[in-house]
């Protein structure tokens, strides 16, 4: 009897279902809060970003008409953008991640680079003439103005002597170094005519003596040369010599000398209290000289009226407020001494523009900081910001406990024994 086989199964073939992959993700830590300091350096850090933004608009507004003659009317609006980009990076990375131990070691270097370089500007071809003043210097294709970094260099040189040096103990002698390196530095901006970088670099040299605690009878001598110097530089160009003149007996060339500081007056009174809108200004218009740099104080008082000022001026107040309260509540030489400099250079600066152009002071040529067109003095005053935050959370190095009883008493004896 035959038996059948069995019949045979089909199976179905096996078919592999495609398995979603599991996405890439990338991760981005951001630092915290914590990692910029306390309540002061986040305070300075949001006064500054804000500034800095502000003045971004400011370019924008007041250089359009004239970059536009040029070709493009964001030209000059995209050179500032880039440096804030630059300037507030460098910022953030310097309020968190900056040894500070290091700066007294690298601030001499530094400066001696920035002087070299901006004597490399004044005294050879390499430099460019604008305005009478030669103080740019272009490499690879970048303008540079290197007397700004000369500030920041300044500063934190003049920190770092302090901090080795108390200013209480020191008398005419012992300041020489800070004379020697005043000198080397308001010298190499001088040569290349800046006569109001140099006001701006004899301001930090006195808020280094003042904060380091140098006694007040040792710096009447060197007050008194100072202010002689500064008369024979401000003599020494005819130009700074009629608008001198034009400042103490009033204005009567107005279509020479007086020109800028009218019109920068006919802005500020076409503002009013609210001034005639961002973008609307008049003066702009090929009317004032330096409209987005020297005179931009002009242009927002115009556009946004004596309540934009009045901001603007609050602003650099509590600026000022922060870096007073940095420099008197810590007990590091070098922040106290860097925080008061880097007060006068930036708030003493911003007073002294919009002084000019209110007219209660001589035309002499200062950016208004954070907010005035200008590559290298916007990273500049960032960076030197960015080191005021690192070093305002800085710990003091504290001496080793003394003991209050002599190691020659019996009863320190006794415990040496016993440690032993």
């Amino acid at each position: 009897m035959d038996t059948a086989p069995p019949p045979t199964r089909t199976v179905a073939p096996v078919v592999r279902l495609p398995v979603a992959r599991r996405p890439v993700v990338q991760r981005i830590t951001l630092p915290s809060l914590a990692s910029f300091g306390g309540a002061d350096s986040l305070a300075l850090g949001a006064i500054t970003l804000f500034l800095t933004a502000f003045g971004l608009l400011m370019v924008l507004s007041s250089s359009s008409v004239e970059a536009g003659v040029a070709g493009n009317p964001y030209g000059d609006f995209t050179t500032q953008a880039i440096a804030a980009f630059v300037g507030a990076g460098a910022m953030l990375a310097l309020a968190t991640r900056l040894p500070t131990a290091l700066l007294p070691r690298i601030a001499p270097l530094a400066f001696l680079a920035s002087v070299v370089l901006q004597l490399l500007t004044a005294l050879t071809p390499l430099g460019t003439n604008i305005g009478g003043n030669q103080n740019w210097i272009r490499i690879a294709g970048v303008s540079l103005q290197p007397s700004e970094f000369v500030k920041v260099t300044l500063v934190l040189t003049l920190a770092s002597f302090f901090s080795r040096r108390p200013g209480e103990r020191l008398g005419l002698k012992g300041l020489l170094p800070v004379f020697a390196l005043a000198a080397l530095g308001v010298g190499s901006v001088y040569l290349g005519g800046d006569l109001g970088t140099t006001l701006i670099l004899t301001l930090i040299v006195a808020a280094a003596v003042w904060f380091g605690q140098v006694r007040l009878p040792v710096l009447i001598v060197p007050t008194g040369l100072a202010i002689a110097a500064l008369a024979v530089f401000a003599q020494a160009n005819g130009s700074r010599t009629n608008r001198l003149a034009a400042w103490q007996h009033g204005c009567t060339d107005l279509l020479g000398t007086c020109w800028q500081t009218t019109q920068a007056e006919w802005a500020l009174a076409n503002g009013g209290l609210t001034g005639v809108g961002i973008g609307n200004s008049v003066s702009k218009w090929f009317w004032l000289p330096e409209a987005d740099n020297d005179f931009i104080a002009a242009v927002i008082g115009e556009e946004t009226g004596l309540i934009g000022l009045v901001v603007l001026l609050a602003c650099f107040v509590a600026m000022a407020v922060v870096l007073l309260r940095i420099a008197t509540r810590t007990q590091d030489r070098f922040t106290r001494a860097a925080a008061g400099m880097a007060l006068a250079w930036l708030v003493g600066q911003a007073f002294a523009n919009i002084a000019v152009v209110v007219g209660v002071a001589p035309v002499f040529g200062v950016p208004l900081p954070f907010v005035s067109a200008g590559g290298s003095s916007l990273i500049a005053n960032l960076v030197v910001v960015g080191c005021v935050m690192a070093l305002a959370d800085r710990p003091v190095a504290s001496a080793a406990p003394q003991s209050l009883v002599s190691p020659d008493h019996p009863a320190a004896r006794g415990r040496a024994a016993g440690a032993r």
